[in-house]
């Protein structure tokens, strides 16, 4: 598993699986022109423990995306 999804191994639902790695997928693509290539592996795993944790309250892949983004701009 790439250690950027590690934090989603406490997903175990194949749908909500499929649903954060859309999210996350998203969400990077909006962050990653903005972080230096060498922090690209630290941030996007940090991002995806973002996402992990919106996971199950956010309703669909969209919300996900933006919750994780709004989250992970505050820290």
């Amino acid at each position: 598993m790439s250690p950027s999804l590690v934090p989603f191994s406490s997903l175990t639902d194949p749908v909500d699986l499929a649903r954060a790695q859309s999210a996350l997928d998203a969400a990077w693509q909006t962050i990653k022109p903005l972080i230096n290539e060498a922090d690209w592996q630290h941030e996007r795993t940090r991002l995806a423990s973002v996402v992990a944790a919106y996971a199950a309250i956010s309703i669909d892949e969209e919300d996900l995306c933006e919750r994780a983004l709004r989250r992970y701009r505050e820290a």
